[in-house]
């Protein structure tokens, strides 16, 4: 077993695929360290309960990356239907005269530069003008008020990786959680910067973050309702309905919710407005 090499836990009957971050040896025993490719999560295993990942192995892996594959096909989709339908448009007669329309500007911070680099390549299809910034968890609330003033985003997402201790007495403490804290300070900061839940828009939290008291900061979405992990690229579908929606229209929550891969255990919040601005007329220059 070697760092890089791709596993599945034998107990778990290789529902997960993972990758081996470090191999620590421990009285004489390896303790492997892992990250989920897919899922957000940090785990370790003993060298006897992994083996390397086949075709056949990660079963579950392999669901929802059919289902992302299915998300990011239907996103596509709906946004070439409404270029066809502004074309095709009566009230229209000069083609070089079509509306045009520019989705929300987002900002993505997350803890782990591998994901981050998986998020932009979906925003990229998605044809969202998306930056992301890899900052470790503990780093964001001290950066995040700058970054915003210098990107200047309608959206933010704060993500990385997070859990909770096992069936802790209290879910709202943060104590109970390796990264909730960072979150909350991250959005009570960027709500101290501008308190207006349409001028901007905020995402908080990753697997199995302090939904609660995320939300209860300032944060329009956070996860996770029910303690779960998600999928890295929940935030980026919460963020694609929120873009493309008109600015003089609120999106429906459950469209929002029903839009990830976790779904309303791994993700929730509050009524938003869009952030899509529609043009006319097109310039017939570009």
């Amino acid at each position: 077993m070697e760092i890089g090499d791709i596993v599945v836990r034998k107990s778990y009957n290789k529902d997960v695929t993972f990758k081996v971050i470090d191999i620590r040896e421990e009285d004489g025993k390896y303790n492997i360290i892992l990250k989920g490719i897919n899922i957000r999560i940090i785990a370790d295993a003993s060298m006897e309960d992994l083996e390397l990942a086949d075709e056949n192995s990660g079963s579950k892996d392999k669901i929802l990356n059919t289902r992302v594959n299915e998300a990011i096909k239907q996103a596509m989709i709906l946004r070439g239907d409404f270029r066809d339908k502004v074309e095709k448009s009566p009230k229209i007669k000069n083609k070089n005269e079509l509306m045009f329309g520019r989705p929300g500007k987002i900002l993505h911070v997350d803890g782990d530069s591998e994901y981050m680099e998986t998020c932009l390549k979906v925003y990229k299809q998605l044809s969202l003008d998306a930056v992301g910034r890899a900052i470790a968890e503990a780093d964001q609330p001290r950066v995040i008020v700058d970054l915003v003033k210098e990107i200047k985003p309608d959206i933010v997402v704060l993500t990385g990786h997070d859990s909770v201790l096992k069936q802790p007495r209290d879910y709202l403490d943060l104590d109970n959680y390796r990264n909730s804290r960072y979150y909350l300070e991250s959005v009570k900061n960027l709500r101290n910067y501008n308190s207006s839940y349409d001028e901007l828009v905020i995402f908080a939290g990753a697997c199995q973050s302090c939904y609660e008291r995320i939300l209860d900061v300032g944060a329009n979405f956070a996860s996770s309702p029910n303690r779960v992990l998600i999928h890295c690229l929940d935030p980026v579908f919460v963020c694609e309905k929120i873009a493309y929606t008109r600015i003089d229209k609120v999106v429906s929550i459950t469209d929002v919710i029903e839009n990830t891969i976790t779904g309303i255990r791994g993700v929730g919040g509050l009524q938003t407005r869009g952030k899509y601005r529609e043009g006319y007329p097109k310039s017939p220059y570009i």
